[in-house]
C-alpha cells in the first residue's frame, strides 16, 4: 500500500483511487486528460508529478544507514513514481450532465460541498451503480440526489422503516429540486455491517466528521485505496455509497421509473451576489454569531464544526446558508428542502437562520437538562469519593475496620455475652457467619443474610430474668391495681409459690374469659409486675395468617419472624410475660389456620423446642408465662382450649362496682382531666443540709428543696384514691359521692364489667373541669354546661345533670307484689355477663262450635327471636307441664281446651340454650292452676321430659345478674349445690 498526503479540499479519497489506478496515467511533468461518462465530455485539468515512495522500503531505508545513502541499496532497485493529481473537478467545474441515475432520499436533503454516505438496499440499484463506476474507464461517475416527498423520514405511519426507501412509483414522490452528486465509492455488506459502520461522515479531507452535523445518513468506514468494488460479495443485501454533492438540479422528466431511476435534469447556474444589500450582510453576521453561540453551548457540535468538509467565508450568502443548513440537525425535512431550493440569498440566509435558532434552543435546552443530572451526579460521585477516603483512612488509623468486619465482630460479642447458646443454633450462626465474610456488600443475599444474622444473634439465648417471689410484695401489687378477682391472684400466688419451693420456674398457660370490661388485660400487666418479668401484649383478632404466628419463610421478600419470636427480641428475656389477647376471635382462611398453629406454641410438651420458620432453628419459650383473653370459651377450638388452664371472670356486681369507682375509675378520670394530682410528702429530716461534705450538701440540698413523689409500693395512702389531692385552682370541696356512682352503676351502667361505668365518670370529670376553668375566668357556658347547683358535690340529685336521664327506670318488668299468672322470671348468661329475663305464657281459650264441640285447645305458639335449642325447650316444658298438671289435679282440662301463647320479652334480642326449662314449665303450670310467682324469684335449669333438672353453665354469672336485678331467691338445680356452697358469702 502506498502512503498518500491529500492536497486540495476534498480529494483524499480521490487521490487514494487514482494512486492504485497510477498505470492508467503517463509519468510526465504535465498531463492533460479527457474522461467520458457516456458521450459527454468532462473537463480536461492538469496534474503535477508526485514520488511516493513504498512503505516497505521507507522503512528498510530508515532503519539503517543515514539518509544519504538510502536511495542507494545493494539492489540498486528503481523506485516507482506514481503520477497524482494535483486537481480535480469540484463545484461548478464538474461537467453538466443532462441524463443521470437519480436517488431519493430520506430525512435530509444533501446539500452543495458536502460529503456523505448513503445505504442502498435496493439490488437492482446497487447494480446500476456499481457498472456505472466500473465502467467509466477510471472517470468519475456522477447521479443526481433528491429528497422524497412522502414518507420524508423513511418511517411509516405505523413506525416501520422503508425497507427500499431508493424505489418510487410516481414522479410526485420525490420534489423537483435536487443536488449532482458524485459517487466517491460503493462498497457491499451485510445490514449489520452498515449498521455497525454508519456512526459518522467521511469528509473530503480524510477526517471524519460526526452525524450530528446533518449527514444525510450515517457513515461508511474508512475508504482505502485497495478496496476495489469488483472484490465484493454480490450475495450482500445492502451497500453503502459515499456521495459528493456539487450543484443544485431541477428535475425536468423521469425516462425510466427503473429501479434505477433514469432522469433529465437541468443544472442551476451559478449564481452571484454583488455583496451590497446591508441586509444580506446583516444576516450573515447573525448566522456567523448564531453558529458561534451554539458551538459554545454544545461540544459535539462544536467538535463536529472542526471536521466538517465545507469551509465557506461570510461573504458568499449561498455557500454560508448552505452550510448553516447542512449543519442544523434540529431542522425537518421540509424545511430544509425550502432552503435548498430557494433562489433568493436574502431568504435563504433568513431560512437557515430559523434553523439555526431552532439548534440553539435545542442545545440550550440540552445544556440545561445536562447541566442539572451533572449536578446531581457530581454531588452523589463526591459524597462516594469523600465516604470512602474516609473509610480507608480510618482503617489506615485503626479507628475503623470494615463494615462487613465491623459486623462479624458485633454479632461475635453479643454471642459471647449469652450464657448458653444451644448447639444447633450456634452451628447456624457460625455457618452464616462464614458466609456472610464471603459475600459482597452489593450481593443480593449480602442484605439476606445480614437480616437473619441480626435476629438470630438479638435472639436472649439462655437470658432468664430474676423474678420476684414475694408473696406479700406480689399481692400488695395485685390488690393496688386491681379490685376482686380473686381466683386470678390465687392462681398467680400459687405460681409464685411453687417458683420459689422449686427454685426454677417454669411457663404456664392462663386463659382469662368473661366479659368485657372486667380487666382481664389490665390483669395480665399486673400479673407482669407482681412477678417481676417484661410484658409483651399482641392480639390475633381476626388473624388469619398463619406467618403471623410461626413466621415467614426467608425465600419470600420482607420475610421476618412470628409475634413469639419478635416478643423474645423485645423483651431480651426468655421468661417474660406474653399476652394473647382476644383468642377466641381467632379467624381462618387460605393462608392457614392459626388456630392450629398455636397449639405448638401453647403446649408445655412441645414449646420448649419451637422452630420459627424464619429462624429455623429450636426456641425454648417453655420459661414464658402465656396469658390468653376470650369472651366466649364455646369459640376457641377444643384441643386449643384443652391447653388452657380456664380462669373464668363472671363481673362485678353493684357493691364491687362502686368500690372499683370510687378506688379506681375515680381518681384516674380525676387525674386525667387536671382535677386531682398525686400526693407528695416533704423531705424527712434526714435530708437536711449536712456541712460535713460538699457533695452531701448539694444532695441534701436538691433534697429539701424538691418534693419526692410517693412511690407506689409505700404505704402512705392506703388506697389509690387516698394518694390523690385537689389541684391548685379547683375547689376542695369537689367530690362524686358514693350514692352517685351507685346511682350510675344502677341505672346507667348495668353491663358485668366497669367500662361503660368509665365513660360516665369520665364525662362527669370532663363537665366538672369546663366548669372550674370557665368560673375561673368568668366565661360564659351554654345552659347545658352550666353549673345548675350551688356546690362542687355530685350526688343523686344532680347526676343528671352531667350525665342525662337514665337509661334504665325501674329494676325489673314487674314490681313488688305478685307477677300475673303465667309470668315467671328465668336467667340468662351472655357474653356480657348474666341477665334476667321474663317468660310469659296466656291462653286463648275457644267456645264451642255450632255441633257443641271445642274448637281449639292443645297447641302451643312461641314467638320472642328463639334459637332452635330454646325452641326445643319450650315443646319439652309443654309436654312436662301437661303431664305435670295431669298428676296435681287429674280434672283440670285447661291445657285440652286452652291454646298457650309463650313470649320472651325483648324480641330484638337473639336468645337461644337449654336453661330456661323449668322456667317455662312454672310459667305454663302457673298459667293453668292460677297461681301467681313472686316477684323477686328467678329460676335456672333445664329440663328432661321425664321432669328431671339438668344443670347448666354461668350460674355465678347468672347469680349476679340476679342481684343486679334485685332478685332475693333464686332457684337452681341441686347439681350446683357443691358449687353454690363455694360462692363467696355476699353472693
Amino acid at each position: 500500500m502506498f502512503r498518500f498526503r491529500p492536497t486540495t479540499l476534498a480529494t483524499s479519497r480521490t487521490l487514494q483511487r487514482y494512486g492504485n489506478r497510477s498505470n492508467n496515467l503517463q509519468p510526465s511533468a504535465s498531463t492533460s486528460w479527457r474522461g467520458f461518462q457516456g458521450e459527454h465530455l468532462s473537463l480536461a485539468r492538469n496534474y503535477s508529478v508526485t514520488t511516493v515512495r513504498p512503505k516497505e522500503e521507507d522503512s528498510d531505508s530508515n532503519s539503517g544507514g543515514d539518509g544519504n545513502n538510502s536511495n542507494n541499496n545493494s539492489n540498486n532497485k528503481t523506485e516507482p513514481q506514481v503520477i497524482l493529481p494535483s486537481r480535480v473537478s469540484f463545484g461548478e467545474d464538474v461537467p453538466r450532465l443532462p441524463h443521470t441515475y437519480a436517488l431519493p432520499l430520506v430525512s435530509k436533503p444533501l446539500f452543495p460541498g458536502l460529503i456523505t454516505s448513503v445505504t442502498l438496499t435496493d439490488e437492482a440499484t446497487i447494480e446500476a451503480f456499481e457498472n456505472l463506476t466500473e465502467n467509466n474507464n477510471g472517470q468519475p461517475a456522477f447521479i443526481s440526489t433528491f429528497l422524497r416527498k412522502n414518507l420524508t423520514t423513511g418511517v411509516t405511519e405505523g413506525g416501520v422503516h422503508l425497507p427500499t426507501p431508493e424505489v418510487i412509483h410516481d414522479k410526485n414522490d420525490i420534489y423537483s429540486v435536487g443536488t449532482f452528486a458524485q459517487i466517491q465509492r460503493i462498497q457491499r455488506g451485510s445490514a449489520s455491517d452498515n449498521a455497525s459502520s454508519s456512526s459518522s461522515s467521511s469528509t473530503a479531507n480524510g477526517k471524519s466528521a460526526s452525524s450530528a452535523t446533518g449527514s444525510t445518513t450515517t457513515t461508511a468506514s474508512t475508504i482505502n485505496g485497495n478496496s476495489s468494488s469488483s472484490n465484493t460479495d454480490h450475495s450482500a443485501e445492502t451497500a453503502t455509497m459515499i456521495l459528493l454533492a456539487h450543484r443544485r438540479v431541477d428535475l425536468v422528466d423521469i425516462d425510466e421509473m427503473g429501479p434505477p431511476i433514469d432522469v433529465q435534469v437541468k443544472h442551476w447556474s451559478r449564481l452571484e451576489h454583488t455583496g451590497n444589500d446591508q441586509a444580506i450582510r446583516a444576516l450573515s453576521n447573525e448566522i456567523i454569531s448564531t453558529i458561534r453561540e451554539v458551538a459554545q453551548v454544545n461540544a459535539l457540535f462544536r467538535e463536529s464544526l472542526q471536521f466538517f468538509p465545507m469551509r465557506v467565508q461570510g461573504d458568499n450568502p449561498f455557500k454560508l446558508a448552505d452550510f448553516a443548513a447542512s449543519i442544523s440537525a434540529s431542522g425537518s425535512p421540509e424545511d430544509l428542502q425550502a432552503v435548498l431550493e430557494e433562489k433568493d440569498p436574502e431568504m435563504r440566509l433568513h431560512k437557515a437562520l430559523v434553523l439555526l435558532n431552532k439548534e440553539r434552543e435545542v442545545s440550550k435546552l440540552q445544556k440545561e437538562i445536562s447541566e442539572k443530572v451533572e449536578e446531581k451526579l457530581s454531588e452523589a460521585q463526591r459524597k462516594y469519593f469523600l465516604t470512602e477516603m474516609l473509610k480507608s483512612i480510618k482503617k489506615e488509623l485503626g479507628v475503623e475496620r470494615d463494615d462487613k468486619e465491623a459486623l462479624i465482630e458485633k454479632y461475635k460479642k453479643q454471642l459471647a455475652e449469652y450464657p448458653e447458646v444451644p448447639k444447633e443454633a450456634m452451628a447456624t450462626i457460625q455457618e452464616e457467619l462464614d458466609k456472610f465474610a464471603t459475600l459482597e456488600k452489593n450481593s443480593p443475599e449480602y442484605n439476606v443474610t445480614r437480616s437473619y444474622l441480626d435476629w438470630l444473634v438479638s435472639m436472649p439465648w439462655g437470658v432468664v430474668k430474676d423474678e420476684n417471689f414475694d408473696i406479700t410484695k406480689a399481692r400488695q401489687q395485685l390488690d393496688r391495681d386491681h379490685y376482686g378477682l380473686e381466683d386470678v391472684k390465687d392462681t398467680i400466688l400459687q405460681f409464685i409459690a411453687i417458683g420459689k419451693l422449686v427454685g426454677s420456674v417454669q411457663g404456664k398457660i392462663l386463659c382469662l374469659s368473661g366479659p368485657p370490661g372486667t380487666g382481664k388485660t389490665s390483669i395480665a400487666r399486673s400479673i407482669a409486675a407482681s412477678l417481676g418479668r417484661d410484658f409483651y401484649r399482641f392480639s390475633v383478632g381476626g388473624l388469619s395468617d398463619v406467618s403471623e404466628i410461626k413466621g415467614h419463610r426467608r425465600t419470600y421478600i420482607g420475610a421476618m419472624p412470628g409475634k413469639i419470636i419478635q416478643c423474645l427480641k423485645a423483651t431480651k428475656s426468655t421468661n417474660p410475660v406474653v399476652l394473647i389477647d382476644e383468642i377466641d376471635k381467632l379467624g381462618s382462611g387460605f393462608r392457614g389456620d392459626p388456630a392450629s398453629a398455636l397449639l405448638e406454641v401453647l403446649d408445655p410438651s412441645q414449646n420448649f423446642s419451637f422452630r420459627d420458620h424464619f429462624l429455623d432453628v429450636p426456641v425454648d419459650i417453655s420459661k414464658v408465662l402465656f396469658i390468653c383473653t376470650a369472651n366466649e370459651l364455646e369459640r376457641i377450638p377444643g384441643p386449643l382450649l384443652d391447653r388452657l388452664e380456664v380462669i373464668k371472670l363472671s363481673g362485678y356486681d353493684l357493691p364491687e362496682k362502686v368500690a372499683i369507682a370510687e378506688q379506681y375509675l375515680v381518681p384516674k378520670s380525676m387525674k386525667e382531666s387536671g382535677l386531682m394530682v398525686e400526693k407528695t410528702k416533704p423531705a424527712t429530716e434526714n435530708e437536711t443540709t449536712d456541712d460535713s461534705s460538699e457533695a452531701t450538701k448539694d444532695t441534701e440540698a436538691t433534697s429539701s428543696s424538691e418534693e419526692t413523689s410517693v412511690d407506689e409500693e409505700d404505704d402512705f395512702g392506703t388506697t389509690p384514691l387516698e394518694k390523690f389531692k385537689h389541684a391548685d385552682g379547683v375547689p376542695s370541696t369537689l367530690e362524686i359521692t358514693t350514692n352517685a356512682l351507685k346511682s350510675l352503676a344502677r341505672w346507667y351502667a348495668r353491663e358485668a364489667g366497669v367500662r361503660n361505668l368509665a365513660k360516665y365518670i369520665d364525662k362527669i370529670t370532663r363537665k366538672l373541669a369546663l366548669q372550674v376553668v370557665a368560673e375561673s375566668e368568668e366565661a360564659e357556658l351554654t345552659k347545658k354546661s352550666t353549673r345548675k347547683s350551688d356546690t362542687w358535690v355530685i350526688d343523686e340529685e344532680n347526676l343528671s345533670d352531667y350525665v342525662g336521664k337514665p337509661v334504665f327506670t325501674t329494676d325489673r318488668l314487674y314490681e313488688d307484689g305478685a307477677l300475673p299468672n303465667g309470668i315467671v322470671m328465668g336467667l340468662a348468661y351472655t357474653s356480657m355477663g348474666g341477665s334476667a329475663l321474663y317468660v310469659e305464657t296466656q291462653g286463648i281459650k275457644r267456645g264451642l262450635d255450632s255441633d257443641g264441640k271445642q274448637r281449639g285447645g292443645g297447641t302451643l305458639k312461641v314467638t320472642g327471636q328463639l334459637g332452635d335449642v330454646m325452641k326445643e325447650s319450650t315443646q319439652i316444658a309443654y309436654t312436662v307441664a301437661r303431664a305435670k298438671l295431669s298428676e296435681l289435679e287429674p280434672e283440670n282440662d285447661f291445657f285440652d281446651k286452652t291454646d298457650i301463647h309463650m313470649h320472651v320479652p325483648e324480641g330484638a334480642t337473639p336468645k337461644d340454650g337449654p336453661s330456661a326449662g323449668i322456667t317455662m314449665v312454672t310459667s305454663m303450670l302457673s298459667l293453668a292452676l292460677g297461681k301467681p310467682i313472686q316477684s323477686d324469684l328467678a329460676m335456672t335449669g333445664e329440663i328432661s321430659l321425664t321432669g328431671k333438672v339438668l344443670a347448666v353453665g354461668g350460674i355465678k354469672e347468672k347469680i349476679m345478674g340476679a342481684r343486679r336485678s334485685g332478685i332475693k331467691t333464686v332457684v337452681l338445680p341441686s347439681a350446683f349445690q357443691r358449687d353454690f356452697d363455694e360462692k363467696p358469702e355476699d353472693l
